[in-house]
């Protein structure tokens, strides 16, 4: 599974990962990065222009390049981080595990940028990368569900589906019988990190997520509920399911939404 590392973690195994940036150029280049991080921009992989929705997943050939661009290959130890918390590192990962990286060899930046920084030396080298020729095989078993999965969820006592949106767009509308859960809630403001294990698993107990059941996530567009994702994965979650067209194309499917 994906796992949430530590600065003190990262720097120990720096030689052994390849570190991928997804902010802006602008701040890979002007306010420096991890030493031998590459920059793939969270819009490279996410934005209509490469392929596909907007917001959605890239297509096979974009994530292809990229990757080989980037010096990656299906053997790598994938570190990614941002400067918001994880969440838009989140989305990278969840996206390598989607097309079949294996999710033991991807890692999120606890603490995003800041927790390096505070540290730990940034350098504003841009690494010699050799291409490489990223393969995408995508596993036989996916998290990913489509909307008649999310529908049926609504009624089974074993499941609990989850908004990760905040509490203004969940009350101007969700899918109902969907719990609110703000994906922040599970983000400790002052760190800019994951909350304590304890503190996280009280917070979503008290939101009615439990490890028993089965959790179906989504928000507008799979950005937000791949740092959930990530996050119940590494507390240990085993059943979660990821609804990639999230609420965008659950409304686009004239599904019904319900309004506090």
């Amino acid at each position: 599974m994906t796992d949430i590392v530590s600065a003190e973690w990262a720097a120990r195994h720096l030689d052994d990962l390849r570190v991928v940036d997804v902010r802006d150029a602008w701040e890979y280049d002007g306010l420096g990065h991890l030493p031998g991080a590459v920059n793939v921009p969270f819009d490279e992989f996410r934005a209509a222009e490469h392929g596909g929705s907007e917001g959605m997943l890239p297509t096979e050939a974009t994530w292809t390049a990229l990757l080989s661009a980037a010096g990656i290959d299906r053997e790598s130890e994938v570190l990614a981080y941002d400067d918001h918390h994880g969440v838009f590192a989140a989305r990278f990962l969840v996206t390598a595990e989607l097309l079949g990286h294996d999710p033991d060899r991807l890692h999120l930046l606890d603490g995003d940028f800041s927790s390096w920084q505070q540290a730990h030396a940034t350098t504003g080298e841009v690494p010699d990368v050799d291409p490489t020729e990223y393969v995408v095989e995508r596993p036989a078993e996916t998290p990913l569900v489509g909307a008649d999965d999310v529908a049926a969820a609504i009624d089974d006592p074993d499941a609990v589906l989850v908004d990760t949106r905040d509490e203004a767009e969940y009350d101007a509308g969700h899918i109902p019988g969907a719990v609110l859960l703000d994906w922040r809630d599970l983000v400790d403001d002052e760190t800019r990190g994951v909350l304590p294990r304890d503190d996280a698993l009280a917070v979503l107990e008290s939101a009615g997520l439990v490890p028993e059941k089965r959790v179906v996530l989504y928000c507008n567009t799979a950005r937000r509920i791949s740092h959930t994702y990530v996050v119940l994965r590494h507390l240990g979650f085993e059943a979660v399911a990821f609804y990639e067209g999230s609420l965008t194309e659950w409304e686009a499917q004239d599904r019904p939404v319900v309004a506090e």
